[in-house]
């Protein structure tokens, strides 16, 4: 027998919380638009005018979704969720861009055990900021409340995008070839993968996130938190450069570096990377030794220092890394493709056949990071 009347709210569902975020978000979701979305915030479904797709010859739809893994539980730590939007944007629409797609709007899903408006406001921010910043629009979304499922201060995003591009200029296996240079782009920092082997790391070795890191310049908190580098606008005008071909891009997430370039190689081709050409910053090298973390395993699960893979001729090499710089991403040559059969193989180093189910090309890291 109950007592009385049992209410949503007594279930623990505020909906007058729900309605208090949405008007919280509703100037930073305003900014993150384009000319071609119709309507408002609060639809049931967002909108977008597609006249333009009519007009190309062959488009072709891309997609992707994801999330932004267990980094959510620094930012839960930390109390501070305004940079949390960045790297599911970063996540989501630089998988887009990899086939050359230009990603037009994205909606966001947060699942948490308590709404407070304001900070699911702060997370819906920050996502809106980096769909600015991606010249994506943020047409919709949706807040969730569990109660009993998640704590109070638990949450948990996800998002989805959509993308087009005309089907002659889709970027892939098919255009890469023996004599292209593999382009690394600087990452920001761990970006949104491995952070289970992170924390497990920092929680084994009893360090907190407000101890200061002298190789850091500020608190381990503070560097685990980074937003990840959102590269979709920068590499949609790179490919839009004259002058510039770029045959394919890979976006280096879980897996690491090598097995996200193999996915997108043909197998007709080898590549060979050099850890020499970079130097891994301060936080990879902290966690490998912090942890006594092998360097193949640090290599399959973090990004060490290197965001997206950028496939194109040699003689084009200096042009791209000049524009890329101009856009504030240090850039810098990592490789050489090379035909399969010619393949300057060095037996003491793994080599990468495909990934993730692909039938992709082999990659090989060899060398030693300076220092």
């Amino acid at each position: 027998m109950t007592e009385g009347p049992i209410t949503y709210a007594a279930a623990g569902v505020d909906v007058e919380a729900g309605d208090k975020a949405v008007e919280l978000m509703k100037a930073s979701v305003r900014r993150a638009t384009r000319p071609e979305v119709l309507g408002g915030l609060g639809g049931f479904a967002g909108m977008f005018d597609a006249s333009a797709i009519a007009r190309m010859t062959r488009p072709v739809l891309a997609t992707s979704t994801d999330g932004v893994g267990t980094k959510v539980a620094i930012a839960q730590a930390l109390d501070k969720h305004d940079t949390i939007g960045f790297d599911l944007v970063g996540m989501v629409v630089d998988d887009i861009v990899v086939c050359g797609a230009e990603p037009l709007f994205m909606t966001d899903y947060i699942a948490t055990g308590k709404v407070v408006p304001e900070r699911i406001a702060a997370i819906v921010g920050g996502i809106a900021r980096a769909c600015e910043q991606a010249r994506v629009a943020l047409v919709g979304g949706e807040t969730a409340e569990h109660p009993g499922l998640l704590e109070p201060d638990e949450y948990d995003v996800a998002g989805a995008a959509t993308g087009v591009v005309e089907y002659a200029d889709v970027l892939g296996p098919d255009r890469v070839r023996p004599g292209d240079v593999v382009l690394a782009l600087a990452s920001s920092g761990i970006h949104s993968n491995g952070y289970s082997l992170v924390r497990k790391v920092i929680q084994s070795a009893g360090w907190e996130l407000d101890r200061h890191v002298e190789e850091f310049g500020q608190t381990l908190g503070e560097e685990l938190l980074t937003p990840t580098r959102v590269y979709s606008a920068d590499l949609l005008d790179l490919i839009r450069t004259d002058g510039i071909d770029v045959h394919a891009l890979s976006h280096v997430t879980g897996g690491g570096l090598v097995a996200n370039l193999a996915r997108v190689l043909p197998p007709t081709v080898f590549a060979r990377l050099d850890r020499s050409t970079w130097t891994p910053p301060a936080v990879f090298s902290t966690i490998g030794s912090l942890g006594q973390v092998p360097r193949g395993d640090l290599e399959r699960t973090l990004n060490m220092g290197v965001g997206f893979v950028a496939m194109l001729p040699a003689d084009q090499a200096d042009a791209a890394t000049r524009e890329l710089e101009a856009r504030g991403i240090p850039a810098w040559v990592m490789g050489e493709v090379h035909a399969a059969e010619d393949a300057p193989v060095d037996d003491a180093h793994e080599v990468v056949r495909g990934a993730k189910g692909v039938e992709g090309g082999a990659v090989q890291l060899v060398g030693d990071y300076p220092g």
